[in-house]
């Protein structure tokens, strides 16, 4: 590899791990499935950095394209796509109990 190659992997890198810790500490769950995104198309482009494009076009299509939108998918079917915090705890709890309560 070249130096501005590793500088790039470097910075695909830091970018990586950052979206990694995003998806654990974010708060919003559709900002969560924006990061793991983030995650899976960072790790796209590292594989083809390392020269492997069949690793990266499967990682870009399965883990940034259908793996989000089967998570976001999955966020609006349970009700939790909303911004406000404490509605999505109420339909959360709607869903795991299986009851519609009035809160």
């Amino acid at each position: 590899m070249t130096e501005i190659e590793l500088w790039i992997a470097a910075l695909l890198s830091l970018t990586v791990l950052s979206a990694a810790v995003l998806v654990l500490l974010v708060k919003n769950h559709i900002a969560a499935v924006a990061a793991a995104s983030v995650v899976s198309l960072g790790l796209a482009l590292l594989f083809v950095l390392m020269r492997a494009p069949d690793v990266a076009m499967t990682e870009a299509a399965i883990g940034a394209g259908l793996s989000s939108l089967i998570l976001a998918l999955a966020l609006r079917r349970l009700g939790l796509w909303q911004i406000d915090g404490v509605k999505s705890r109420q339909n959360l709890i709607k869903a795991i109990n299986g009851v519609e309560r009035d809160a």
